[in-house]
């Protein structure tokens, strides 16, 4: 009843993500301006500009800008509240907080546009979370299971079309 706290036994801890540098920081608890929840394995800062394809197999948080598509496989793709994405999202799981303007958004099990985020462009998933004050333009298409999603990974996602004169 009156145990000494150093005595009790504590649970293991278990991450769930890939593997992290002890030195890389984290974007969650790095004090920096997403104030996203996100653990992700990779993290493109606020005063990170990136220009071309980025594919990997690890969960991604982006808070930078971003022109160019966004492939992460199985895993999740992050835009955070600075983030601004001009091109297509693939992966498991998108959960954008930020901006997102892409012609096709494919996510093999859930998008998630949280409060304020805007997403311009076709969105193919399985599971979709449009939050209050969220702004989505485009169109959405519900498949039943992840192969047919996964049809749609396979095809590669055209570049934005470019604006300039």
């Amino acid at each position: 009843m009156w145990r000494n706290k150093e005595s009790q036994p504590t649970a293991p801890r278990v991450s769930s993500g890939g593997a992290v540098p002890s030195n890389a920081p984290s974007p969650a608890n790095s004090g920096g301006p997403t104030g996203t929840t996100a653990q992700a394995s990779s993290w493109l800062s606020p005063s990170m500009r990136v220009k071309g394809e980025i594919s990997g197999n690890e969960d991604l948080l982006v808070d930078g800008k971003v022109e160019g598509s966004i492939s992460m496989g199985e895993r999740r793709i992050t835009v955070g509240h600075n983030g601004q994405v001009t091109g297509g999202l693939a992966a498991r799981e998108i959960v954008i907080y930020g901006k997102v303007d892409g012609n096709q958004n494919v996510a093999s099990e859930s998008v998630e546009i949280k409060k304020n985020a805007s997403v311009i462009g076709n969105v193919t998933t399985r599971r979709i979370v449009i939050e209050e004050s969220a702004g989505f333009k485009g169109s959405l298409k519900i498949v039943e299971s992840s192969k047919q999603v996964d049809a749609n990974l396979d095809n590669p996602i055209p570049r934005p079309l470019s604006t300039s004169a």
